[in-house]
């Protein structure tokens, strides 16, 4: 019933949204004299964010072509390592750039395309060698194709680090930093020499029994079966992933947007003043923003559900019972790799407290190969996006990076 709601309105707001885009389009090609004028202005920016306020299912481009390396541009491109019906390993070769510490990336699964962490990928090439996994939308995944839970999503985690081999960093941006924490506790289990050299987790739900917040409250407040009678539906008969159970991209979007609507619309009400002033620059950099926040891809119901219930609900990493296919995972058992966790200070979807809990489960790692960092003013995105990022956080995941890189070297 949800994908069919959806449907419904999508197909009923389709001609309002074709007319205002043709309104737009033709308002902006009157000549200056009449197109400058204040009611032309007003009619032509409120046409354009009628014609763009709905979401896509269109994966964007990361679009990064070049990158800034010891001051001169180097040309990038995506070259694909390796291919599953779930994610592409995704590799960011750089033109004669060698001797970059490799680094893979792992992003959410939450109803946006990896592509939201663009800003992410794009200040690390500077420094490194970037691969990321570049999830699939689970609507264009046939059924045949099988599950996809929490146990797949760190094989692939398993699976991409050997295929970066020894020597490689992996960054767990949010929501993964559990099953990413997991996937290299299995390595170092069995002395897998695909174990990182460090791992970063950022802003990640590793214990959410640490300074809850109203997510946490809501994620405990209801069974896992009112999640699943409410949440998941069936990928309708015209997509390639028919009958396959998701939680739609759509669902997410609303309930984030719904988290601080305030600001949402805010947000439009300045960019609809910036368009009309003429603010180009500015209007511009908004609607990129929503561009991106509104290209959702539905997520397999399986790790939806198991996300919410072993480690929203349940907690299983951060009490001890957390398992890889029946197999006991135990954070403890990491000793070569050395741990950094990065938190926001005003972070109202990942507490603070919640990713530095995973210090005291890796208890295998010595105090000094383990860091935290809590930065002050940033919100959740702005732990690895913006300015801030750029200039404060990052600089100290860079430095942490060249450290593990370093006492690998020397301990042979």
């Amino acid at each position: 019933m949800l994908y069919t709601a959806y449907e419904v309105n999508r197909r009923a707001g389709a001609p309002v949204v074709a007319a205002s885009g043709l309104t737009a389009r033709a308002l902006s090609a009157l000549p200056p004299r009449l197109g400058g004028a204040a009611g032309v202005r007003h009619l032509r920016a409120a046409c354009d964010i009628v014609a763009k306020a709905r979401p896509t299912h269109d994966r964007p481009a990361y679009g990064i072509d070049t990158v800034v390396v010891g001051g001169r541009p180097v040309s990038v491109t995506e070259e694909p390592l390796a291919s599953t019906p779930f994610a592409t390993l995704l590799h960011f070769r750089k033109e004669a750039v060698t001797g970059h510490p490799p680094v893979l990336v792992v992003g959410p699964m939450s109803g946006h395309f990896t592509t939201l962490i663009r800003p992410t990928i794009r200040t690390l090439l500077a420094d490194h060698d970037v691969s990321v996994l570049d999830w699939h939308n689970a609507r264009d995944v046939p059924v045949e194709h099988g599950r996809f839970g929490l146990d797949e999503y760190i094989e692939h985690v398993v699976e991409a680090l050997r295929r970066l081999g020894p020597g490689a960093h992996v960054v767990a941006v949010c929501q993964p930093a559990v099953p990413v924490l997991a996937a290299v506790a299995l390595l170092a289990a069995a002395d897998d020499d695909a174990q990182p050299d460090s791992v970063t987790l950022m802003a990640g739900p590793v214990d959410t029994r640490v300074n809850p917040n109203r997510i946490n409250a809501a994620a405990e407040k209801r069974p896992l079966s009112a999640y699943e009678r409410r949440l998941i539906t069936s990928v309708p008969p015209w997509y390639p992933g028919a009958g396959r159970r998701v939680y739609p991209g759509v669902v997410q979007l609303t309930a984030f947007m719904s988290m601080n609507p305030r600001r949402h619309w805010g947000a439009h009400l300045q960019l609809y003043r910036d368009l009309v002033a003429g603010n180009a620059d500015r209007a511009a950099a908004t609607q990129a923003f929503y561009d991106e926040y509104g290209a959702v891809m539905d997520v397999p119901a399986e790790f939806y559900l198991e996300t919410v219930g072993r480690i929203f609900q349940e907690h299983h990493l951060a009490t001890g019972r957390f398992t890889w296919r029946g197999q006991h995972v135990d954070p403890g058992a990491i000793r070569r790799t050395a741990l950094l966790t990065v938190e926001g200070a005003r972070d109202d979807i990942c507490s603070p407290g919640q990713t530095e809990a995973a210090h005291a489960l890796c208890t295998g790692i010595p105090d000094e190969r383990k860091r935290h960092h809590l930065q002050p003013g940033v919100g959740h995105y702005g732990v690895f996006s913006g300015s801030r990022w750029e200039s404060e956080v990052y600089p100290v995941l860079r430095d942490f990076v060249a450290d593990s890189t370093r006492g690998r070297a020397e301990a042979g």
